[in-house]
């Protein structure tokens, strides 16, 4: 996920997420693999970029899974959100981008 800082005036973030098969398998939720802000979150979208994984924006998505640290699942009460994010990454693997979710966020005020 990502968004234009520039116009808004505040600092990129950014998050990234992973969720494999054997999670899925294994009854696991997502784990948080990445997240920062300025220009480590511009690093995180970047690499995204470079390995073809989707980018998509989610302001208030991004700004709940900053608090989590790296390598902590994702609980039960975001299940929701990200599971719209990863239909987006399903229906964006289906024209052949690898499995993998990066989410950024211009920042809060």
């Amino acid at each position: 996920m990502a968004a234009r800082p520039e116009l808004e005036g505040r600092p990129l973030r950014a998050v990234a997420l992973s969720y494999e098969e054997r999670d899925a398998t294994a009854g696991l939720s997502p784990r948080v693999v990445a997240s920062g802000q300025g220009a480590i979150a511009e690093q995180i979208i970047a690499r995204a970029h470079e390995f073809g994984v989707p980018v998509q924006e989610s302001r208030e998505l991004v700004a709940a899974l900053m608090d989590f640290d790296l390598d902590q699942r994702i609980p039960p009460a975001l299940y929701v959100a990200v599971a719209e994010v990863l239909v987006w990454v399903y229906r964006m693997e289906h024209k052949t981008l690898p499995v993998a979710l990066a989410a950024a966020d211009p920042g809060q005020p």
